[in-house]
């Protein structure tokens, strides 16, 4: 998309150089600077440009406004494009005069040119300037579930870090080495039955047979946009793998949310969650979440967030069972027109 002259202001592309003018809008709107949040997003929107959609709205007074969002190819089990609103800011004094809405059109007509037929996004509840604002763009409630769950630390938590019970004869061939101390069945956890590591490009194939085993879908694409993420990246991607009998059996893509959707604090949000169909019931999934919440602990990141199709009742029942509860941000979706 070009630019594009408007009523309350031009229309046209996000640039490098709007950088400084996006950081003073949303310092202004949230109350402290998100530098780092929004440098980021310009650098992946660089780095990977057909996946990203971000416009800006300048006046006389320079920079009025701007939007960000992202593609979604697979994320949440999705079997087509959409796009993720992750951003939205308008200078405070041309609040109220429509630049939001020359924005989000923007954004909707980029949409229709590249395929995509729905935008979707997330508020939280009591977010009533947010909420208004989305009503007014044509906005509804997604069917779709968010649930969270808090890190508080990586502290241990029974129902997640406990090991599942094997099948006798099942389980790694080896013990877990405690040092001096003899090995003992409480201290091991769940992460201590896989072999569970930061995920790296060598396991992008077994990762592929495994999602196509679960989706029936060859979603490589998708796949190798995330992979690339975790290694352009590491500081916003905390994505695992986990090793059983010498092949990967699971995987566990994440990112840490640093500033989408108006969060105040980190948030870790689990954007794909699979296990190889022969390794089911092996505590494979519980190993991998085990082993994220210790990271994030690490890292001081206070919440794990991901969304659930309302279909998928399988992986809510494992989410709930593990400490995830219905989270207090709310989806919303926008269907386009053809």
């Amino acid at each position: 998309m070009g630019t594009v002259a408007g009523q309350r202001g031009t229309v046209r592309p996000l640039a490098r150089e709007n950088l400084e003018a996006v950081v003073a809008i949303d310092a202004a709107i949230e109350g402290h600077p998100r530098r780092d949040y929004f440098e980021r997003r310009l650098k992946a929107a660089l780095l990977e440009p057909k996946l990203h959609a971000q416009f800006a709205v300048a006046d006389d007074a320079g920079l009025a406004g701007y939007i960000l969002a992202r593609v979604l190819e697979g994320e949440f089990g999705r079997s087509e494009p959409g796009l993720r609103l992750e951003v939205v800011g308008v200078r405070a004094d041309v609040q109220g005069h429509g630049t939001g809405r020359q924005l989000f059109d923007a954004l909707a007509e980029w949409a229709r040119r590249h395929g995509i037929r729905d935008v979707r996004t997330q508020a939280t509840w009591n977010d009533h300037r947010m909420l208004r604002w989305l009503d007014a763009m044509g906005f509804s409630l997604s069917a779709n579930h968010v649930v969270d769950c808090a890190v508080e630390g990586g502290e241990y938590a029974s129902e997640r870090d406990d090991p599942v019970a094997l099948p006798d004869g099942e389980g790694p061939a080896s013990e877990i080495d405690y040092g001096a101390r003899p090995g003992n069945d409480f201290e091991r956890l769940a992460r201590d039955h896989a072999d569970v590591r930061a995920m790296g490009r060598d396991d992008l194939a077994e990762i592929l047979r495994i999602d196509r085993g679960i989706t029936g879908r060859d979603r490589q694409e998708y796949m190798k946009h995330k992979l690339n993420e975790t290694m352009v990246d590491s500081a916003i991607r905390v994505s695992l793998a986990a090793r059983l009998d010498g092949a990967v059996v699971g995987f566990l893509m994440a990112r840490a949310d640093l500033g989408d959707f108006g969060r105040t604090e980190p948030v870790a949000v689990i954007d794909t969650i699979g296990v190889d169909p022969g390794y089911a019931h092996r505590g494979v999934g519980h190993a991998l979440l085990s082993q994220l919440f210790a990271n994030l602990g690490a890292l001081r990141i206070e919440r794990v967030e991901t969304v659930v199709a309302p279909r998928d009742l399988g992986l809510l029942g494992f989410l709930y069972d593990v400490g995830f509860a219905p989270s207090q941000r709310l989806p919303f979706v926008r269907r386009l027109d053809g």
